[in-house]
């Protein structure tokens, strides 16, 4: 009987809970919904809490070390506390939000490679150990994500990679502490200005914000430089724009400013602000309530000790 009680204080014929998702293909602003099944062990169980989270894995830099650690991004309680009968079996149905600012993680079905998601559930029991399951997630792009995404294939520019870095990209309404890079490798006809591209949204119920880093590697004698764009775009100009235009566009002001970028002399990554003008959206032959560019220099904040509780 002792060896049985120990036995369950490692978990071992204690509850199970395994979460079943009704769809594990949502989209940013949308839910996730399922239910949490949970089955009694071999005695009486206390269970504190059930709650199910979101995670994802996060570059994060420490010093001059980058390290990948995974992230909860957002989480709810799905049940209080309970108490769960020898082999009692429940259902608890969940409707989990899923943010705005959640990544991408697939487009047209294929997932990104870099990309990680999941649905952590976590049953809290009772003087025992936490018993836990995990479900793949896939976050779709929203229709505007889509179309500027198509619109660096349409290009030639190539995915590269995509990950996500702790921080935040000052001047926007970033809420999460982290941010996703899409990385591209650049089309040939910008290869003189761009080498690669790196592609950051910031999604909210009314828009996005669209962040370009286009970074060109120095030559033999010449170092290299990177550029940052900022650009507003609302979910209703999904259909209304020529999006391979827009993004050409955008490339091209975001490009042509590398001579004034390193003026400040701020090393990468710096705190410094570009001197970067605000375009009308008509230079781009844009309809509907678009906002071209406010250029910024270092937009991303990267040495993070102190910006975060």
């Amino acid at each position: 009987m002792v060896f049985k009680k120990m036995l369950s204080a490692f978990g071992v014929g204690g509850p199970s809970v395994d979460t079943v998702l009704a769809n594990p293909n949502t989209r940013p602003g949308l839910t996730l919904d399922g239910q949490v099944n949970l089955l009694g062990g071999d005695a009486p169980a206390n269970i504190e809490q059930v709650t199910v989270g979101l995670v994802t894995r996060v570059e994060i830099e420490g010093g001059d070390t980058e390290y990948a650690g995974i992230m909860e991004f957002q989480r709810m309680a799905v049940s209080g506390p309970l108490q769960l009968a020898p082999k009692q079996q429940l259902a608890i149905p969940f409707q989990l939000a899923v943010p705005w600012e959640t990544p991408i993680t697939d487009v047209y079905g294929q997932r990104l490679h870099g990309m990680t998601m999941g649905l952590r559930t976590e049953l809290a029991i009772a003087r025992a150990v936490d018993k836990s399951d995990l479900d793949q997630v896939n976050i779709h792009p929203l229709p505007v994500h889509e179309r500027i995404l198509e619109a660096f294939q349409r290009l030639g520019f190539r995915f590269k990679h995509a990950d996500l870095e702790r921080g935040h990209i000052r001047g926007t309404q970033q809420t999460l502490p982290f941010y996703q890079e899409i990385e591209f490798f650049a089309a040939p006809q910008y290869a003189q200005s761009a080498t690669e591209v790196e592609l950051t949204f910031v999604t909210s119920p009314h828009g996005i914000e669209v962040i370009l880093e286009c970074d060109k590697r120095g030559g033999f004698l010449s170092p290299g430089h990177d550029a940052f764009g900022r650009y507003s775009v609302s979910h209703a100009d999904a259909d209304r724009v020529d999006w391979a235009q827009v993004v050409d566009g955008w490339l091209r002001e975001t490009t042509s400013r590398y001579g004034g970028l390193r003026a400040a002399g701020h090393g990468h990554h710096g705190r410094g602000h570009g001197m970067g003008g605000m375009v009308a959206g008509a230079a781009l032959g844009v309809a509907g309530g678009m906002v071209a560019g406010e250029l910024i220099e270092d937009a991303f904040e990267g040495d993070f000790g102190g910006d975060f509780e």
